[in-house]
């Protein structure tokens, strides 16, 4: 069987890089885009190589880096165009594979097994991507070439910016078992903290470990990293255009101000609700649970969740079910800095349903046709064409809340 080709393209610096790009006069200088201190999102979500170089972080505080840079320009995020200059580069990937999987907007895995005997060999074909990216776009990419998508996400990861780096099975084993552990895509922090506690700090410390162990540690995903760590992640590259089918569908926001009241929580609820709502009918799916995550001024987040006495699209029908969970179960000990409403348990919205002597189906189908009502006007006038009264007032939801779509986990 032919030994596969898989490339993981990162693009460097995303978010500043097109910033940087946009606008010549931003080049060469110490460069951070930084989310909105008065919406409360005041860190740095990107940052320029000459910003790198100063030690800033993604995810540190706005005030903490301009500490360590007092010259760093800071610059808002324009999302519009960052999803853009995604869709641009992935316009590139396709010359040369139909496999392609995103993993967040400036990232993808590539299987090119099937095109090396018309680009040539992997490195090759991320040379020739590499290049494209920096003369049609003006960005730099690094690009990771291996056998599996574990090290090649690796691979990109260990040299930037503008590089290639190749892990073979020839040389995976002098090349990274001498790296961290959390290096290994799926050692997170709280896995990192477990592992220690076992003396494994490296990849080969975790290669090298009786994978019994790990089973005993960390259930199914010790076994899953014992196999990375050693070359044998089989997971496939999905196809362009592909999708998970989806288990649930949420809406969340930092507050700019905390909220110190259950009316308060319902506006915020009441409006995240529209979004959720507005998915499910786009998809074609209805809820049959809710779930909320309540996070404190403390920053301490819980999760409660419950069942639909009848599977629902409807905006106000998810809202009452999230804020009934809120007065049932959150204390009031601290202030409320964000919400977050899920719809879980989903089925598609033809499928049958089997109702109970106590559902309001009367009710239920009124609310079902004042939703689509509005829906229909929204679509055609705009989403502020019509709205609740009580969202009218003061909500305390950033204006310029915008969406983040997570990639979605391997599996094999």
């Amino acid at each position: 069987m032919k030994e596969r080709v898989i490339l993981h393209s990162d693009m460097n610096g995303f978010y500043a890089s097109v910033e940087c790009m946009l606008n010549p006069e931003l080049k060469g200088k110490p460069v951070a885009v930084g989310g909105s201190v008065e919406n409360r999102h005041g860190i740095i979500l990107a940052k320029s190589e000459e910003a790198k170089k100063f030690g800033i972080k993604t995810g540190e505080a706005l005030w903490q880096a301009q500490q360590k840079c007092k010259d760093l320009i800071i610059v808002p995020p324009h999302y519009d165009k960052y999803k853009a200059y995604s869709e641009y580069a992935r316009e590139i990937y396709r010359r040369y594979t139909d496999l392609i999987e995103p993993f967040g907007l400036d990232e993808c895995w590539l299987d090119v097994t099937g095109s090396t005997h018309l680009f040539g060999n992997g490195y090759d074909i991320a040379y020739q991507i590499k290049e494209c990216i920096k003369y049609e776009l003006g960005l730099t990419v690094s690009v990771g070439v291996s056998f599996n998508k574990i090290f090649a996400k690796l691979g990109s990861d260990m040299k930037k910016p503008d590089a290639i780096t190749i892990i073979s099975k020839e040389n995976f084993k002098d090349k990274i078992w001498s790296l961290p552990a959390s290096d290994l895509l799926g050692v997170g922090r709280a896995t990192t903290n477990k592992i220690e506690t076992m003396g494994i700090k490296t990849i080969g410390d975790l290669a090298n470990i009786d994978v019994d162990l790990l089973v005993c540690r960390l259930g199914k995903n010790g076994r899953d990293l014992w196999m990375y760590a050693n070359g044998m992640d089989s997971s496939r590259v999905r196809p362009d255009g592909f999708r998970d089918p989806i288990k649930s569908i949420g809406h969340g926001i930092t507050c700019k101000e905390d909220l110190v009241s259950t009316e308060e929580v319902w506006k915020v609820m009441l409006e995240l609700s529209q979004n959720v709502s507005k998915r499910l009918k786009e998809e074609k799916l209805n809820a049959c649970g809710v779930q909320i995550s309540v996070r404190d001024n403390q920053l301490i987040s819980r999760q409660f969740q419950c069942g639909m006495p009848i599977a629902t699209q409807s905006a106000m029908e998810l809202a009452h079910a999230g804020i009934e969970l809120f007065t049932t179960n959150y204390n009031w000990k601290y202030d409320v800095r964000s919400l977050t409403i899920r719809a879980i348990n989903l089925q598609p919205d033809d499928e049958p349903v089997q109702l109970d002597l106590f559902s309001n189906v009367t009710k239920h189908e009124k609310q079902e046709t004042i939703d689509n009502t509005v829906m229909a006007i929204r679509k055609r006038f705009g989403d502020k064409a019509i709205i609740n009264a009580t969202l009218l007032n003061e909500t305390k939801i950033p204006k310029d809340d915008h969406e983040s779509v997570l990639p979605a986990p391997m599996f094999k």
